[in-house]
């Protein structure tokens, strides 16, 4: 007999630590802007200076981070992805990174998850924007239980972190590692699988005798481990990313550097903009991030 259990969205696994973290630290301070502000309610009420909602003002939210920064505070912004990342990009530029301050941002929504939105909704290009600017973690879960553990570290830490959930996870969490999780060993090519791709990806390369590596922290990039495993294989690379495709190829590129090498790059299509609603699983299907399609594609690189 299967047991159903139960499982959290990233989403409320964000909530919950946040809320458990408030008690015992007391530098820990959350901005929200309207967005999931309904559920730090009963914390607003508990810790009315460390629990701020300051409404639709985004660039507002990255401002006011900075400043909690720059007064020993450990600030925690959160809203959806193109409300966090892309309209404040500026404020992230200057009041964090040219202040050279830290705080965690944790987006909701990843790229396409809340369709009926529309295209107001969707930022796939987030983190291609942070890698414009020096000194950013950036993780990628593809797990809550991953989600919970890379929160509590960026809250515990000190640096500038951007963690991107998704309501889209695998069915199993992987070991939550600095650098790249060998899933599976084979000697045709390497794929790199990022986060909530991860489920596809495997299924994707059932049958292919290839090197299959996971990440859920894509920034810095493991430029090590990708070298390590493309030296046991054929050095073709394919990396399937839940954002803007060829996000990473200029990490490959830099990894291998001085190693001639083949490059597939699987996401969210940069030649069409995608105008039609349906479901998260009709855009994976658009943008060819469905299994089906990613096996078509990487058995045709391959072969």
């Amino acid at each position: 007999m299967t047991i159903q259990v139960d499982r959290k969205l990233m989403r409320s696994v964000f909530v919950d630590t946040v809320i458990e973290s408030l008690a015992t630290d007391p530098k820990l301070v959350l901005l929200t802007a309207d967005i999931s502000s309904w559920s730090f309610d009963e914390a607003r009420v508990t810790y009315p200076d460390r629990v701020v909602n300051v409404g639709i003002r985004e660039q507002a939210m990255i401002g006011m981070a900075g400043g909690l920064a720059l007064n020993g505070f450990r600030p925690v912004a959160h809203t959806y992805t193109p409300f966090l990342v892309e309209r404040p990009f500026e404020q992230i530029k200057l009041d964090l990174g040219h202040q050279d301050v830290g705080a965690v941002l944790v987006s909701i929504g990843g790229s396409y998850d809340d369709l009926p939105r529309g295209r107001t909704h969707q930022a796939p290009g987030d983190v291609a924007l942070f890698d414009t600017l020096p000194g950013w973690t950036v993780h990628v879960p593809g797990h809550e239980d991953e989600a919970e553990k890379l929160i509590r570290d960026a809250i515990a830490g000190d640096g500038r972190v951007y963690v991107r959930l998704s309501d889209k996870a695998n069915a199993e969490a992987a070991p939550v590692l600095d650098g790249f999780t060998v899933l599976r060993q084979g000697s045709a090519g390497v794929v790199v699988a990022v986060g909530p791709v991860c489920d596809d990806v495997l299924a994707a390369t059932a049958t292919a005798d290839v090197t299959v590596l996971y990440a859920s922290t894509i920034r810095p990039f493991d430029h090590a481990g990708l070298r390590a495993a493309v030296a046991g294989a054929q050095p073709n690379v394919v990396v399937v990313e839940p954002y803007l495709r060829g996000t990473s190829s200029y990490e490959v590129a830099e990894a291998l550097g001085d190693v001639p090498h083949r490059l597939r790059s699987h996401g969210v299509r940069r030649d069409e903009e995608v105008r039609a609603y349906g479901r998260a699983a009709d855009h994976d299907r658009l943008h060819g991030l469905d299994a089906a399609s990613l096996a078509e594609s990487i058995g045709e690189f391959l072969r």
